[in-house]
């Protein structure tokens, strides 16, 4: 109950509106998302049911909306397909409600074991271009269907390919149709965008539909939407087909990991909330075991339901219980007249789904700060595109990884210098690099390890051979390395002993008690000595300064 008690009376009635606010402006949407995942309309109701109530009241966020999502809609459908399930056959049916079954104990396990940390191996670049890649596929897919003619092709491109040879098929009535429907959504997007625009379009096309008998001109209609509540049960398949339904799950997962935290903590930073990413953990795995048993599909937190119910005004949970009770009473009452909605208007309410996903506003934020990480972006968009939604977020997942080992692979390094006013300076590497006549502080700006141990240890060889023979201690700040592994180790033992030949004395400062433990095991306290290793700077400075007053005395 963290996302809604307590409960501040004089919002009772604002969540409540926006509550039914999201009822009208996500019911289409869901409806939409059962399209994408070859599923009756129905589904996608029963996705609103159970899965958002338990949520309600087992999650901690006030704010995050549980429910059907596109992404996870589409790496379901993907990967039935490439299993040769049929979406007419009763086992794809089946299959949906186990992945839901399954996406719920993996986020139970990822709550016990403290493994929810997955998702943030996905970056914020690649998961634009992964959600862009997922929209291209959803929106093509739907325009032979908006356009009235059956779709054909494998894949993206065929499908493409084949979209454009069958154009002049084109059935009128439902070009004029789609039109209708696209043109009027992005109009009540753009000037009243808190509007419901595509519930008033489905519902006028549904009195149009039934008043005008547009099943005899031959518009193909929904067809009967069984009314009533979801039957409770639990879906039954061997434990060879489970095991084939691993990878698919697995992906819903990262998905749902990603999005729903990042969501989550986004609207808890805004409001200065409390959020307890393992509670939300638990609630979105009720959330995916109820969908499982209620025959709906998996849930994930979604940030266009979230954005909807902020904009409406809703500061808690409640919105969310709002809305399963219109859903109820959709359910109860109103199945029969969705079953009038022309199949072409929920095509074309799908295709503006798919290309609300391509974000054209990220890519470009993205391009316009780093070159480097939009060529990521774009290369997960075209991955999803042409491999397919399930091997496009397994390759998002390994492009963030490479993204993350690439800047660690070659960090920010620099020299220390003093500076009058802060007291130390950090500057670029060069040759002038002494901060004392004889001494010079470099900093090293990632953990080391095996893939830029070299790097670190050829730079500072560089720095020491530019600065002989003047050289005579090397202290190495130590303030983000943070750990040091075995091959790095071993780097390090190298390092000083060509150190050593060059008679430069090799320091170390600002070494925490976690990177003291990692010297000790490596034997790098012993071997560079417990009296050059240092807790701050100024502590090294002092050694450095005792030494050369000894050798001067030594001397004279």
């Amino acid at each position: 109950m963290q996302g809604i008690l307590p409960i501040d009376k004089s919002r009772l009635m604002p969540d409540i509106i926006a509550g039914i606010t999201l009822a009208a402006l996500g019911i289409p949407e869901v409806m939409g998302y059962t399209k994408i995942i070859n599923l009756p309309v129905v589904t996608g109701l029963y996705t609103i049911l159970l899965p958002m109530l338990i949520f309600s009241l087992f999650g901690s966020s006030r704010h995050l909306v549980v429910g059907a999502d596109s992404a996870t809609a589409a790496i379901i459908a993907a990967a039935l397909i490439s299993l040769s399930i049929s979406p007419e056959s009763a086992k794809y049916i089946v299959s949906v409600e186990m992945i839901a079954l399954i996406v719920g104990v993996m986020l139970l396990l990822a709550r016990i074991f403290r493994i929810g940390f997955i998702a943030d191996f996905m970056s914020r670049t690649v998961l634009v271009g992964f959600l862009s890649g997922v929209g291209l596929q959803v929106a093509f897919k739907e325009i032979p269907h908006a356009l009235g003619f059956a779709p054909g092709g494998q894949n993206f491109l065929t499908q493409l390919a084949y979209t454009v040879q069958h154009i002049p098929q084109t059935d009128s009535m439902s070009l004029i149709l789609s039109l209708i429907t696209i043109g009027i959504i992005l109009l009540f997007d753009k000037f009243l965008p808190r509007f419901p625009g595509a519930l008033l379009v489905i519902v006028g096309m549904i009195i149009a539909s039934a008043t005008l008998h547009w099943e005899n001109r031959g518009v193909s209609l929904i067809g009967k939407v069984p009314e009533g509540l979801p039957q409770l049960s639990v879906p039954r398949l061997h434990w060879s087909e489970i095991l084939k339904l691993l990878p698919v799950s697995f992906s819903c997962l990262i998905v749902i990991l990603a999005q729903s935290a990042a969501t989550s903590r986004a609207y808890a930073v805004r409001y200065r909330e409390n959020f307890n990413e393992n509670a939300d953990l638990v609630g979105l795995a009720l959330a995916n075991l109820a969908a499982g048993c209620s025959n709906a599909f998996v849930v994930n937190g979604s940030p266009t339901k979230t954005a909807m119910v902020d904009n409406a005004g809703g500061k808690s949970q409640i919105s969310q219980l709002a809305t399963v009770s219109v859903v109820l009473a959709v359910l109860l009452f109103l199945t029969k007249p969705i079953s009038y909605l022309p199949n072409v208007v929920l095509a074309a309410v799908v295709f503006l789904i798919g290309v609300k996903l391509i974000d054209i506003r990220g890519l470009r934020l993205i391009y316009q700060a780093r070159r480097g990480e939009f060529i990521v972006a774009i290369v997960a968009m075209v991955a999803v595109v042409t491999l397919g939604v399930e091997q496009g977020i397994l390759l998002a997942i390994f492009l963030s990884l490479i993204q993350h080992v690439r800047k660690s692979y070659q960090p920010a390094t620099g020299i220390i210098r003093h500076d009058p006013q802060e007291k130390w300076r950090l500057e670029k590497v060069s040759s002038n690099a002494f901060i004392e006549p004889g001494i010079v502080m470099y900093w090293f700006g990632a953990e080391l390890f095996y893939a830029n141990a070299n790097h670190f240890s050829e730079e500072i060889r560089q720095i020491a051979r530019q600065s002989s023979p003047d050289l005579k201690w090397l202290v190495i700040d130590t303030g983000a390395l943070g750990s040091i592994d075995y091959s790095a180790g071993l780097t390090v033992k190298e390092l000083k002993a060509d150190l050593a030949r060059m008679n430069v004395v090799l320091a170390l400062t600002r070494a925490d008690d976690d990177l003291r433990q990692d010297l000790d095991q490596l034997g790098l306290t012993e071997l560079i000595g417990k009296d050059r290793i240092f807790y701050t700077r100024t502590a090294s400075l002092e050694a450095y300064r005792k030494t050369l007053q000894e050798d001067s005395k030594a001397d004279s």
